[in-house]
C-alpha cells in the first residue's frame, strides 16, 4: 500500500511541476533571441528597447533584461530593467515584476490570449496593456495603451519587435 501511495505521491507532483512549467510555455518563442524595437511614443519621444528573456530556476520564472534610455535627455542606452514572469499557482495566472534602473517596480499580470502576450498593471491612476501581438517567429507588433474588453481606447505606442539569435556573449 505505501509503494501505491508513494507513486501516486510522485505522480502527482510531477504533474504538478509539469503544469506549472508549460504555463509559461508562452515565452518558449521568446528566448535565445534578442528582440529589438524602435519608434515614438504619443508625446514624440524616442522608444528603443533590447530585450533577452530566458528560463531559469528550472523552468519556473522567465527572466527578461531590457536596455534602453537610461535617462531623460534620451542621451544614454544602457541597462534598463530586470524582469521576472511566474506562474502563480494560487491565482492561477502569470504576474510579472518589472525593475528598472530609477528605482521603481512595475508588477501585474500576464494574459495569454492564444500566441498574443499582454502585460496588464497599473500606471498611476490608469490600467496600462502593453501588447505582444504575434506575427511570425521572429516578429511581434507591440502597443502600449488603454486595452478595454479588447479594443484599444487609446495608444501611446505602436511599433514591432523583430529578433535576433542571441550568441554566447549576448
Amino acid at each position: 500500500m505505501k509503494t501505491i501511495i508513494t507513486v501516486l505521491l510522485f505522480l502527482f507532483t510531477t504533474a504538478i511541476t509539469s503544469a506549472q512549467e508549460s504555463d509559461l510555455s508562452i515565452f518558449e518563442n521568446l528566448t535565445n533571441k534578442v528582440w529589438k524595437a524602435e519608434g515614438n511614443w504619443g508625446d514624440g519621444s524616442k522608444f528603443k528597447q533590447e530585450i533577452i528573456f530566458k528560463f531559469d530556476l528550472d523552468s519556473t520564472i522567465v527572466i527578461a533584461k531590457s536596455k534602453g534610455f537610461t535617462n531623460k535627455e534620451q542621451t544614454k542606452y544602457g541597462p534598463r530593467n530586470h524582469g521576472i514572469r511566474k506562474y502563480d499557482v494560487t491565482s492561477n495566472t502569470i504576474k510579472f515584476w518589472e525593475f528598472d534602473t530609477f528605482g521603481g517596480l512595475t508588477e501585474g499580470k500576464v494574459i495569454v490570449d492564444d500566441k498574443n502576450i499582454l502585460y496588464q498593471y497599473q500606471y498611476g491612476e490608469s490600467i496600462v496593456t502593453d501588447m505582444w501581438e504575434f506575427v511570425d517567429e521572429n516578429t511581434y507588433n507591440f502597443k502600449v495603451g488603454n486595452y478595454e474588453d479588447g479594443t484599444w481606447k487609446q495608444v501611446y505606442l505602436e511599433t514591432q519587435f523583430k529578433a535576433k539569435k542571441t550568441t554566447s556573449k549576448e
